[in-house]
């Protein structure tokens, strides 16, 4: 039965016009399926259903989402990000965390003589009676400066030198960033990604294992096609059990002067 699918261009040219061709007939396309984005049920024999392409190094794995939530597009993604999504779409993956409970599993930073690593959280973050779907980066020790032999922290001043500015009102939206985005594939957190070469771009952070987000993040999200990152310093926030104390750690950050942020478009899905 034919299924009411959207196949983008860009998916087209990676699977090949036959390929894509029997989807749209129904031969390989699945009636019912969880949505990529939402992780709800979908039919796409009742509902436009888009096809994701998740592509990478080697492997390429083909997901479908409410059309409502996300277009048909390519995604790119490391090949252990992708294997690490396929383990968990089959139920491979260990017992998840609590959505936005703890900071993903950091990614290692090289300072002088030691490695520092960074923390991310997920979390809704109030800005003018409106909840925004926010990454709180702090990092476990103090960053260097690249080739740098002293032992100040220069955390903030790289961010600030990359486009992130210093937040003196948490009540004040952070301006857009250019180049920058988050990566959610799969319902989860896989990386942030800043600007590359030739318009490419790379990871500044990309976690060891994708990051469960609450239902609520990635609806907020979703809908916004954007999230907000607040960096801090070590120390100066700390894990919050609640939003509402993450919100108050980061206004604490704010006075100090302690704490950049920006607005960054939504990868993926």
């Amino acid at each position: 039965m034919p299924r009411m699918l959207d196949v983008s261009d860009d998916v087209r040219a990676e699977i090949g016009d036959e390929e894509a061709d029997r989807l749209l007939a129904g031969d390989d396309a699945p009636g019912s399926y969880d949505c990529t984005s939402c992780r709800t049920p979908g039919d796409s024999e009742q509902e436009r259903t888009s096809t994701v392409l998740f592509v990478g190094e080697e492997t390429a794995v083909l997901a479908f989402a409410h059309a409502t939530c996300i277009p048909s597009q390519v995604v790119p993604v490391s090949e252990e990000q992708l294997r690490g999504a396929v383990r968990s779409i089959t139920g491979e993956d260990a017992a998840p965390r609590t959505p936005g409970s703890e900071p993903a599993p950091p990614a290692p930073i090289p300072t002088n003589d030691r490695q520092a690593t960074l923390g991310i959280t997920c979390g809704l973050v109030l800005v003018k009676d409106e909840l925004h779907p926010a990454l709180v980066v702090e990092p476990n020790g103090p960053i260097a400066r690249p080739g740098s032999a002293g032992l100040e922290d220069d955390f903030l001043p790289l961010l600030i030198e990359h486009g992130f500015a210093p937040v003196t009102d948490m009540n004040a939206l952070p301006a857009p960033i250019a180049g920058w985005s988050a990566l959610l594939a799969m319902g989860k957190l896989h990386a942030v990604l800043q600007p590359g070469t030739a318009g490419s771009q790379s990871a500044w952070w990309q976690a060891h294992q994708p990051l469960a987000v609450s239902d609520g993040w990635r609806t907020a999200a979703n809908k916004a096609q954007s999230v907000l990152m607040y960096a801090a310093p070590s120390g100066a926030i700390g894990h919050q059990p609640r939003e509402d104390l993450m919100r108050q750690a980061l206004e604490q950050a704010a006075g100090k002067g302690a704490l950049v942020a920006a607005s960054m478009p939504l990868a993926g899905t």
